[in-house]
C-alpha cells in the first residue's frame, strides 16, 4: 500500500478518522443496505474474464470481490481507497477468499499516477463523490483507461430522491435548524445529483457515450429502530448534530422522530426505503 498525497486532505482525514472507522464497525449493516444497488451495478458493468478492473473507492471490498470472481485468474482487479481502516477490512475479505488477482492500493484516485491506458473497466459504487477536484480526478482516471475501455459507476441522486436520506434529515432540521450553507457540488454523498453538472465533468475529462440513468431501488434495514440509530451515527444527520453540538436529549428525540418516519416502510422482510441512484456509463472512444 502506498501513502495518499495531500490533494484531498480533508476527505482523507474524514475517511480515516471519522467515517471509515464507523463504517467498518457497522460493516455488515452498511453492506446489506445497498445490496440492490450492487446487483444493478454488477449487471451493468459486465466485467469479463481476463479484464483489468480499477475499483475506485473500494471501501471494505464488497465490490472488489465480485469483480475478482468475474475477471478470473487471467484478469486483475486494482482496488483503491484513501481510508486505511476500510482498506484493512478489504484486505481481510480478500485474504479470506484467497484471491490472487487483487491488488489493494491505499491512495487517492484523484491524483495517483496510474499507468497510462492500463484498465479495461473503471468501476465504482459510491466511491467517487468525495473528490476535492472532480474534473482533475476524472481526467486522471480517463488517462488510466485503455482505448475502447468503459466506465461504470453508481452515485447517489439528490437527497430528496431517496427516503433514507430525506426523512432523517427533515427530522433533524426540525430539532436543530438547517445546516450551514454549502455548495450543492461540494464533496459529499450527493455531489453528483445534478445530472448536467456530472455530465459536464465527464465530457471535459474526455469520456464519450456518457449515459446517466436514474435507477430506483430499496435501501434495506432490519427495522425502523435499527436504521434510525444507524442514521444518527452516519451521514447528514450525524454531521448536523455534531455541527449544532446537539445534547443527548436532542439526539435521542431525533432518533425517536426518525423511527416514527421509518415505521411505515417496515415489511415482513425488514425495512425497505425507496431510493434512487444514478447509473453512470461512458467510454474512452479516442
Amino acid at each position: 500500500m502506498s501513502v495518499p498525497d495531500q490533494a484531498n486532505a480533508a476527505m482523507q482525514r474524514y475517511w480515516n478518522e471519522v467515517a471509515g472507522p464507523r463504517w467498518v464497525a457497522r460493516q455488515a449493516v452498511q453492506e446489506a443496505r445497498n445490496i440492490e444497488m450492487l446487483e444493478q451495478l454488477l449487471e451493468a458493468a459486465q466485467a469479463r474474464p481476463g479484464e483489468r478492473v480499477l475499483d475506485i473507492g473500494c471501501g471494505t471490498g464488497v465490490t472488489t470481490e465480485p469483480f475478482a470472481v468475474a475477471v478470473g485468474p487471467q484478469g486483475h482487479v486494482t482496488a483503491i481507497d484513501i481510508s486505511l481502516p476500510m482498506l484493512d477490512a478489504a484486505l481481510r475479505r480478500i485474504a479470506a477468499r484467497g484471491f490472487a488477482n487483487v491488488t489493494l492500493l491505499l491512495a487517492d484516485a484523484q491524483t495517483h499516477a496510474f499507468p497510462a491506458a492500463s484498465f479495461d473497466l473503471l468501476a465504482s459504487r459510491l466511491g467517487v463523490m468525495f473528490f476535492a477536484d472532480p474534473r482533475a480526478a476524472f481526467r486522471n482516471l480517463f488517462n488510466a483507461l485503455r482505448r475502447g475501455g468503459r466506465l461504470c459507476m453508481a452515485v447517489w441522486a439528490t437527497g430528496d430522491e431517496s427516503l433514507q436520506q430525506s426523512l432523517p434529515i427533515e427530522v433533524a432540521i426540525r430539532h436543530l435548524g438547517p445546516p450551514a450553507d454549502a455548495s450543492p457540488h461540494a464533496p459529499g454523498p450527493n455531489a453528483y445529483g445534478d445530472r448536467e453538472y456530472l455530465r459536464g465533468i465527464l465530457d471535459s475529462a474526455g469520456f464519450g457515450d456518457v449515459a446517466i440513468e436514474p435507477r430506483p431501488f430499496n435501501v434495506h434495514g432490519d427495522s425502523a429502530a435499527n436504521s434510525a440509530e444507524h442514521a444518527s451515527q452516519m451521514g447528514a444527520v450525524q454531521r448536523l448534530m455534531d455541527e449544532k453540538q446537539a445534547d443527548a436529549a436532542t439526539r435521542a428525540a431525533i432518533v425517536d422522530g426518525i423511527v416514527a418516519a421509518f415505521k411505515p416502510y417496515e415489511t415482513a422482510e425488514g425495512l425497505r426505503l425507496p431510493a434512487t441512484f444514478l447509473l453512470v456509463t461512458a467510454r474512452r472512444a479516442d
